[in-house]
């Protein structure tokens, strides 16, 4: 994405801020609505931020659109945490990023309600701090956000330890378990699934510990998620039947829908083309049961939709080497491709480039493809790159052309 146009920095230098959002906004193919539901803001929260031409504007509202498109705090009148740029050294950085928490606080509390019983104090207060930043990782190196949520996550173990009665401990292992969660995000972005695996872990025991089985499910349910996408079939699956025992009979209809996607992925991973298909349409069936006007439960920091069952087929077809299944519908892709999640977007970039490569269109294939590893690079995600080689392993030639050359060539030699 381009910054640097012309209209951008006119109104960034006019502190036109909410011009900015809206022209980044189109820039990226977002409807108002969808960037409100990336960012945890209501549409007409972001038509009230575009159409206000000179502030005061709500810095809050204002650094979660900014973060969600992946906008350079500098242009919205925001410090920029960027390091290679400014200069910063990495105390500063982590600074930066602590200080943006209060910045991204506000739309957290919109999106998540409480869970179960009235929250106040240190558990709230540490598990906002996790939300924002969950919501920073879409436009964040996941290697520069995890000193900050490793830090974060010893201060959670911290506090839990020396909290003077049961009650709280309950609450604030809940809490600890949210945060070694997202620390398995983050180690799985950076390509490191043994360090995933072990976070993923102490998150599930932590959950356990709290009592509450639908926190337990969903870290189960994260897991599997891991397990599916590396190729293990069998150990997502089960991890999936694991996560549905804990949910009882009583699911949310986001849980439901959700472990369905999981549960396609894996088949997918197996080679199970109508397992997968049975999965999605169950997935579909749950998904319209979920009331649209209300927020998520807790503990899901963004909603469910129909664009995230259009972009697990895309996945699952892309595994199965589908065309017909990647492609689809124009609805389907319509619907699928917009991101305000760039290494999100990169991953569903090479899932479209593995569909065009399926079906012989090798230019159209390298070109998405190069466009992702890009992002990758840009972002430092091990993930996006390693998604990019098990892609380009999938072509077999003892003489390869020049577009798949010179794929080659950019990815031999990156280290992240």
């Amino acid at each position: 994405m381009n910054w640097s146009k012309q209209a951008i920095r006119d109104a960034s230098r006019e502190s036109d801020y909410g011009r900015v959002i809206q022209l980044a906004r189109r820039e990226r193919g977002f409807t108002q609505r969808q960037l409100g539901e990336a960012c945890g803001l209501t549409q007409s929260a972001v038509s009230r931020l575009e159409g206000r031409a000179a502030g005061p504007y709500n810095m809050s509202i204002l650094a979660s659109a900014a973060a969600c498109l992946g906008l350079p705090p500098r242009l919205v009148g925001l410090a920029d945490g960027t390091a290679a740029a400014d200069g910063r050294d990495p105390v500063e950085r982590r600074e930066f990023l602590a200080g943006a928490v209060a910045a991204a606080a506000t739309p957290a509390l919109v999106a998540i309600p409480i869970p179960e019983r009235q929250e106040a104090g240190q558990a709230a207060t540490l598990r906002l701090a996790t939300t924002a930043f969950r919501r920073m990782d879409g436009s964040t190196p996941s290697r520069q956000l995890s000193e900050v949520v490793f830090a974060h996550l010893r201060l959670v173990q911290s506090v839990a330890a020396e909290a003077p009665d049961e009650d709280q401990r309950v609450r604030l292992a809940a809490v600890g378990s949210e945060a070694a969660s997202l620390a398995g995000w983050l180690s799985w972005d950076m390509g490191d699934h043994g360090s995933a695996r072990t976070w993923y872990g102490s998150a599930i025991k932590a959950a356990r510990r709290s009592g509450n089985r639908l926190l337990a499910a969903y870290q189960i349910g994260s897991l599997a998620q891991m397990e599916a996408d590396a190729g293990n079939a069998a150990q997502g699956l089960n991890l999936t039947r694991s996560a549905r025992r804990h949910l009882g009979t009583t699911a949310p209809a986001i849980a439901d829908a959700w472990l369905c996607t999981v549960e396609a992925l894996s088949h997918a991973a197996a080679g199970d083309e109508r397992s997968t298909d049975q999965a999605l349409v169950r997935s579909r069936t749950a998904a319209a049961l979920i009331t649209a006007e209300e927020p998520p439960p807790w503990p899901w920091v963004f909603t469910f939709n129909e664009a995230k069952i259009s972009a697990c087929r895309v996945a699952c077809g892309a595994r199965l080497g589908l065309p017909s299944w990647v492609f689809g519908r124009h609805d389907d892709r319509a619907t699928a491709m917009p991101s305000a999640h760039a290494k999100q977007h990169a991953l569903l970039q090479l899932d479209f480039a593995a569909g065009h490569q399926a079906a012989g269109r090798l230019e159209a294939a390298y070109v998405l493809a190069t466009q992702a590893v890009e992002s990758g690079l840009r972002y430092r995600s091990g993930r996006v790159v390693e998604r990019a080689r098990v892609f380009r392993r999938a072509y077999t030639s003892s003489t390869p052309p020049k577009v798949v050359r010179t794929f080659d060539d950019r990815l031999h030699g990156v280290y992240l």
